[in-house]
């Protein structure tokens, strides 16, 4: 199976021109041209799931459109989505703001999905897919140090509950690199599947490490890349695994 992973920053780009004329202006532009930039590389890669960080679901910025439901409509999958903020913050009542979410697009047969709250942080989702042999968790963690560890330890909570083989996978926002989630990862029994610790962040000049697939017992990593296309501020993951 093949997962990519991609924060796509709202399709809103990046580079100098984003924050003309005055900081964080691309928030604001159309994104309809690099929505279909990125759904041509996605569909590119043939992935089976794809765990999206930062997708508009239709605020005006991309023209009323739903991001996750257009690129899995180009995919033939599923799409699931949820705002990424707590269930009583003001974000949620935000123009644009509240329809800021984190999404899984999935062809095969989805056997549940489940929505988690950290209870710490502006950024509080972790989506919980089921699938017939696997589960996976799409998380973006805290800009915040502090709150990011409280995440991490509900995170492991969730993983631990986890009946099937696990992949936990999103961006860590780990300013440190794996060195912030070691613990985490070794209590959880996770591996990262980018054993190079190749740089995720920013695109046009990686240094650093943020976005991550992390996988448990009963699943082995046949390939992983990280391909360099410009379409975002992040790079995209891809990881093909095959279950034990």
């Amino acid at each position: 199976m093949r997962l990519l992973l991609w924060n796509i920053r709202y399709a809103s780009g990046h580079g100098p021109r984003f924050h003309f004329p005055v900081p964080g202006a691309g928030y604001l532009r159309s994104s309809r041209a690099n929505l279909a930039r990125i759904t041509t590389f996605i569909h590119s890669y043939t992935p089976d799931i794809v765990g999206l960080i930062e997708v508009d679901t239709g605020s005006i910025r991309s023209g009323l459109v739903n991001q996750a439901e257009e690129i899995a409509k180009s995919l033939g999958h599923f799409s699931i989505y949820q705002c990424k903020y707590g269930q009583e913050s003001l974000n949620r009542g935000i123009p644009i703001v509240r329809k800021q979410a984190n999404a899984f697009l999935a062809a095969p047969s989805i056997q549940g999905e489940r929505f988690h709250y950290f209870d710490t942080g502006i950024k509080r989702l972790t989506i919980e897919l089921e699938l017939e042999f696997v589960s996976v968790f799409l998380v973006h963690l805290s800009l915040k140090y502090r709150h990011r560890q409280f995440q991490l330890r509900s995170l492991h909570e969730l993983v631990k509950k986890s009946t099937k083989p696990v992949i936990v996978a999103g961006d860590f926002n780990t300013f440190w690199g794996d060195h912030e989630i070691y613990l985490f990862m070794a209590a959880a029994g996770l591996t990262s599947a980018n054993v190079a610790g190749l740089p995720t962040y920013p695109s046009n000049t990686p240094r650093k490490e943020l976005d991550f697939v992390l996988y448990g017992k009963g699943i082995e990593v046949t390939h992983f890349e990280t391909p360099r296309v410009g379409f975002s501020d992040h790079l995209p993951l891809v990881c093909d695994f095959e279950l034990t």
